[in-house]
């Protein structure tokens, strides 16, 4: 849903005012292609992957790859060619129960010079030779170093899944605290990954969210709980809740498309999670509820992780510590989907 963003990088902070960002709309109606391309007028976008793949052994792993576009406040009157205009991040981790916990890396650099960059009308976005690509039905995924790297093809199945009102999505009770926002569940992922030196054919089933917003938290939002849930039968499970500073849920909202197609979107009253289990990170000593029942109108399910520790660092690019991890979901004791959990502000509230 929403990436862990955090905050901006440093330097973009320091930056004086200028233009103003543009602001989402809920009469604007999305149309794609032209959509899942770059939205350079408002002041954060993402195109945020998340899935379960198998390896020929039938191990599971879960991964994540998401690439930022940020537009800081711009130096308006700076004619220099090193202006950051925009800056773009990209983040990827793969949970592998071996290591128990996460291997990931990250990555950010201003665009321009056609070393990094996001285009507008389609999806393309990078940094140097990392970037996520569309080709008609497929996208095309490259993130990689010497200690980890992922090389991935994601088949389309299915129709944009619009979050909201036809892809505007109010994340609080001001109705400036919203995004443009839609997924795209039952992707047919394959490719390989590799840690260190091993390298593994894999193959899966992956979900995208593309959101562009300029204003997101609202001052009492300390952070954020999200699924993003394959469903067995076909279908598609989003849901979240903005809490707020005092652990209670300032918003949530969600959306699930069953196996026929339809579509049922839910107010904030009809979404809830509670905290099952908790897990408190060695490093940071962030206590995260790693476990959750969720319900979603009239679905009911809960959730248990691959493994504990999936807590991510970036602070080197986004100054944020969150919980993302891979995710079983489980009704009447059985597994009926599997996807991903986003846990942010446990550290610390997040700032967007």
């Amino acid at each position: 849903m929403l990436a862990a963003a955090g905050v901006l990088p440093a330097g973009a902070m320091a930056l004086p005012p200028a233009a103003p960002f543009a602001a989402a709309d809920p009469a604007y109606r999305m149309r794609f292609p032209h959509d899942h391309g770059s939205h350079p007028d408002f002041r954060i976008e993402w195109w945020y992957i998340t899935g379960w793949l198998r390896t020929r052994d039938r191990e599971d792993c879960g991964f994540q790859v998401t690439f930022f576009r940020v537009r800081p406040p711009s130096q308006v009157a700076n004619p220099s060619r090193f202006n950051p205009e925009h800056i773009i991040i990209a983040h990827a981790a793969v949970s592998d129960r071996r290591l128990g916990k996460l291997r990931h890396v990250q990555r950010a650099a201003r665009q321009g010079f056609g070393l990094a960059g996001s285009d507008t009308g389609n999806t393309r976005v990078w940094i140097d030779r990392w970037q996520l690509l569309r080709d008609g039905p497929l996208y095309r995924c490259w993130i990689g170093n010497r200690d980890l790297a992922l090389d991935l093809v994601l088949e389309t199945r299915q129709t944009p899944l619009l979050q909201g009102t036809d892809g505007y999505s109010r994340k609080g009770p001001e109705a400036g605290s919203a995004s443009h926002y839609y997924s795209l569940p039952q992707l047919r992922a394959s490719g390989r990954i590799r840690i260190d030196k091993t390298a593994r054919e894999v193959e899966g089933e992956a979900w995208l969210d593309h959101e562009w917003s300029s204003s997101l938290l609202e001052p009492d939002a300390e952070g954020w709980d999200w699924i993003g849930i394959n469903l067995a039968d076909g279908g598609a499970l989003m849901a979240f809740r903005m809490r707020n500073r005092r652990g209670g849920t300032l918003w949530a909202g969600g959306s699930w498309r069953d196996a026929s197609g339809s579509v049922t979107g839910f107010r904030p009253d009809q979404i809830r999670f509670t905290p099952l289990r908790r897990w408190r990170s060695p490093l940071t000593g962030a206590e995260y509820p790693v476990s959750f029942e969720v319900l979603a109108g009239p679905l009911r399910l809960r959730l248990e992780p691959l493994m504990d520790d999936q807590e991510n660092d970036t602070r080197a690019t986004t100054g944020a510590v969150y919980w993302e991890g891979a995710v079983r979901a489980l009704g009447d004791k059985r597994e009926i989907g599997r996807g991903y959990l986003e846990l942010t502000g446990y550290l610390r509230p997040l700032q967007i």
